[in-house]
């Protein structure tokens, strides 16, 4: 009985997409932080916090 071993796909280059999308977690990640940070880390909801920030990013992508 041989057992198959999956193989492994070829790295891709990320595009400029992927890298956009992985700073722009990034930056809705660090705006969310600060939402939670303004209010003392106390009370609030991680989601509305990330939500938020996620608003305030895409805005500011769109306007530049």
């Amino acid at each position: 009985m041989s057992l198959m071993v999956p193989t492994a796909k070829k790295m891709q280059k990320p595009s400029a997409v992927n890298l956009m999308a992985a700073g722009q977690h990034d930056q809705i990640s660090e705006a969310a932080y600060f939402h939670a940070e303004h209010r003392g880390f106390k009370g609030g909801d991680p989601v509305a916090d990330w939500l938020a920030a996620e608003a305030e990013i895409n805005a500011a992508h769109k306007k530049s």
